[in-house]
């Protein structure tokens, strides 16, 4: 009797199972068959080539549109004073340094002296010469004589302005130890301490005529033929802040090394806009086909950018995407979904991975 009543419940034991064998498959095609019958209209757009407005990009260094090095003048004398510093603003002929003058006051003193000398000299040798203009139909003196009071006059004088042209050159010496800016702008840059000597290779400031930073990018030789002196370009800095500018110069020469073209904006002078700094710009009015989708398209969550994208069979799969520039509306995908797929266009609609939709296309 025991053999039985066990023998019986292996039987249904072994139905039990055999009817979950052939049940699940039933149930999950049961499920699937919901899952579509429940599935919403969403719109979804095919990823295509787009016009996108301001697609041309270039980068480049910012630079001064126009800046100087400042040198010293004279060589061998030491730094007195440095009345400038950089991030200053200085004005034309404004004093920047004072190198130490005594030695160049003491000459200018000893050359005027001489300069006076000399003058006095000539005047009493001319008043000689003037004398013996007569001399001659007198018999006084020979021809011989008054033609040697009449040259040691000219030499008198000669020599007086030789003296005067020394001691000009003192003075001009004297005040070439103040070095001035040579126009409005702001200092850059400064490379001298109190105590240097004048001399060497590298200057003492580097100056940006009237503070103006422009950016000189490099573009290339096809992108150059859209640009035109005039146009503007949203210029996007390091920190991220973005300041409005205009081409103001399109070379008419191609490197050809690298066959690209140097083109400069303009930008307006501000704090952070520094020279030597790097930055970005957009050219706009300038358009440029690229594979696109709508803006709304794209998500962003703690794994980057991505798209959901609806597959043959309606289901819904996500796919990581890298963005390049934006647009009219449209955003390129440098990496992503290929061609012609399609995409739902409110990324940001209640849905995840695996969801089956009913797709609206729109163009």
């Amino acid at each position: 009797m025991r053999y039985t009543l066990s023998r019986l419940h292996l039987v249904i034991a072994a139905s039990a199972a055999l009817s979950l064998t052939f049940g699940l498959p039933g149930c999950a095609k049961k499920a699937g068959e919901s899952a579509k019958a429940q599935a919403r209209s969403v719109t979804v757009v095919a990823i295509s080539p787009r016009e996108i407005e301001g697609g041309l990009v270039a980068s480049g260094a910012l630079t001064p549109r126009e800046d100087v090095a400042v040198f010293p003048q004279l060589s061998g004398y030491r730094v007195a004073r440095v009345l400038a510093d950089e991030g200053q603003w200085v004005k034309a002929g404004q004093p920047l340094a004072v190198m130490d003058d005594v030695l160049l006051r003491a000459q200018l003193a000893q050359q005027t002296a001489q300069a006076g000398q000399q003058r006095i000299l000539a005047d009493q040798a001319e008043a000689q010469a003037a004398r013996v203009k007569g001399a001659l139909a007198d018999g006084l003196l020979s021809q011989e004589q008054i033609d040697s009071r009449r040259f040691g006059a000219r030499s008198a004088r000669a020599q007086a302005t030789a003296a005067e042209a020394m001691a000009q050159d003192a003075r001009t010496r004297e005040a070439l130890t103040v070095v001035r800016a040579p126009f409005s702008g702001l200092v850059i840059e400064r490379n001298i301490r109190p105590g240097d000597l004048s001399g060497g290779a590298n200057p003492w400031y580097r100056l940006a005529k009237d503070g103006q930073v422009e950016l000189a990018a490099d573009v290339s030789e096809n992108n150059l033929n859209a640009l035109r002196p005039g146009g503007r370009a949203t210029v996007t800095l390091a920190d991220g802040s973005q300041v409005h500018g205009v081409v103001r110069l399109v070379s008419p020469r191609i490197d050809a090394a690298t066959k690209l073209g140097r083109v400069r904006v303009s930008l307006p002078v501000q704090a952070n806009v520094r020279a030597g700094g790097f930055a970005r710009a957009s050219f706009l009015g300038v358009t440029r086909s690229a594979m696109a989708a709508p803006e709304t398209a794209v998500r962003y969550d703690a794994d980057g950018a991505s798209v959901l994208v609806v597959g043959a069979d309606n289901k819904v799969v996500r796919v990581a995407v890298t963005t390049g520039q934006r647009g009219g509306g449209y955003v390129e995908l440098l990496t992503g979904p290929a061609p012609g797929a399609r995409v739902v266009a409110k990324a940001a609609a209640m849905m995840t991975p695996g969801d089956y939709v009913r797709p609206v296309i729109t163009p």
